[in-house]
């Protein structure tokens, strides 16, 4: 994983999703993320996408938006360095 995009993905998860610096810390990139982590329910993804652009400064499109990206944190975390090209 690269370290830039990690990082990104991190600090968005826990600022856009109130989630403990702790287990944030803890993931990696087997860590489950939608419908494992309460907090991202179908209502905070719109969040977490729009804090990601902004924090990528980037557009994600709606058809780049799937299940697997959301997946796990490596998933997302390979979706960032994409987008960060």
């Amino acid at each position: 994983m690269g370290a830039a995009a990690e990082t990104i993905v991190r600090e968005t998860l826990r600022d856009s999703l109130s989630i403990d610096q702790a287990r944030v810390d803890a993931m990696d990139g087997d860590t489950p993320l939608f419908g494992a982590l309460p907090e991202l329910d179908s209502m905070a993804v719109a969040t977490l996408l729009t804090e990601l652009e902004d924090r990528l400064g980037t557009i994600i499109d709606d058809d780049e938006v799937d299940a697997e990206m959301l997946e796990t944190f490596g998933a997302l975390v390979a979706f960032a360095e994409k987008k960060l090209g």
